[in-house]
C-alpha cells in the first residue's frame, strides 16, 4: 500500500512538472496558429535572424568540439595538478549573469593585446557575427565538455589498452575507439550546447546588437511593438528548435540501441 502511495505521489509530481514546461509553449503555439508562424517565418527578418541564430550557434558548438574534446579527454582519463581548477573555470560562465559574461569578453578581447591582434586581423568583435560567436561559446561551452568528460569516463580504459597492444597509435586508439563508444554522451553535449546558444541574449545583447539573432530580435519587437508581434517569432523559433532536437535526439538514442 505504502509503495503505491508513494508512486502516486511521483506520478502526481511528475505531472506538475511536466505540465509547467509544456504548457507555455503549447499556449504560445495555440495563440499564434501555425497559419500566422509560417506568416511571420516567411518575413525576410525573421527568417534572416533565425538562420543566422542558428548557423552562428553551430559554428560555435563546431569550435568548442575542436578544442574542448581532448580538454574533456584529459579530465576524465588523468589527474593532475589544478585539475579542480581547470574543471571550475569550465563551469564558471553557466554561473554568472550574462550580461557580466558579455562586459567581460568587451573588456578581455574588445582592448589592449587582443584588441590589437583583432584590429591587424580585420576582426570585428562588435556587432559581427565573430562577437555572437564569442558570446554563445563562452556560456554554452561547459555543456559540450561537461557532457563528453562524462562520456569519456564510461569508456573502460582497458578498451586503449587492447587497441595499443593490437598496433593502433595512442591517437588511433582515441579516434576509433574512444570517440565511438562515447560518441552517445559528446553528441548530447553538442545538442546542449547548441541549444543553449540558440537560447543565448544577455552577452550577445551587450555585444552585438546587430546582426540581430532571433532572441535580440525578439526583445526589439516586444520593446517596440508588443507581445502581438514578438510571440510569434518567438513561437518560430521554439517550433525549428523542437524539430531539430527531436530528430537529433531519436537518431542519437537509436544509434544507441544497436
Amino acid at each position: 500500500m505504502g509503495q503505491r502511495i508513494n508512486k502516486a505521489v511521483f506520478f502526481i509530481f511528475s505531472v506538475i512538472i511536466i505540465f509547467f514546461l509544456a504548457f507555455p509553449v503549447v499556449k504560445l503555439f495555440y495563440n499564434n496558429g501555425i497559419i500566422k508562424i509560417i506568416n511571420t517565418v516567411s518575413e525576410k527578418e525573421v527568417f534572416e535572424s533565425i538562420i543566422l541564430t542558428f548557423k552562428v550557434s553551430f559554428y560555435a558548438t563546431v569550435c568548442v568540439f575542436v578544442t574542448g574534446i581532448p580538454l574533456a579527454y584529459l579530465i576524465a582519463r588523468y589527474d593532475f595538478f589544478g585539475k579542480s581548477i581547470i574543471e571550475g573555470i569550465i563551469d564558471i560562465p553557466t554561473m554568472i549573469p550574462h550580461t557580466a559574461a558579455g562586459i567581460a569578453l568587451l573588456v578581455a578581447f574588445n582592448s589592449g593585446f587582443f584588441a590589437k591582434v583583432f584590429d591587424f586581423l580585420k576582426i570585428q568583435l562588435i556587432d559581427s557575427t565573430i562577437g555572437i560567436m564569442f558570446g554563445m561559446m563562452f556560456l554554452s561551452a561547459a555543456y559540450l565538455i561537461n557532457g563528453a568528460k562524462e562520456g569519456f569516463k564510461k569508456v573502460n580504459i582497458k578498451y586503449e589498452y587492447v587497441a595499443r597492444t593490437l598496433g593502433a597509435s595512442w591517437f588511433s586508439a582515441f579516434v576509433r575507439v574512444v570517440l565511438p563508444n562515447a560518441r552517445r554522451d559528446i553528441v548530447n553535449g553538442m545538442l546542449m550546447m547548441w541549444a543553449r546558444g540558440l537560447g543565448e541574449f544577455g552577452a550577445v545583447v551587450i555585444i552585438a546588437y546587430h546582426p540581430m539573432i532571433a532572441p535580440v530580435l525578439i526583445y526589439d519587437r516586444f520593446n517596440n511593438f508588443g507581445l502581438k508581434y514578438s510571440a510569434p517569432v518567438a513561437a518560430a523559433m521554439i517550433m525549428f528548435s523542437l524539430i531539430i532536437f527531436v530528430i537529433v535526439r531519436f537518431l542519437n538514442n537509436r544509434d544507441s540501441l544497436r
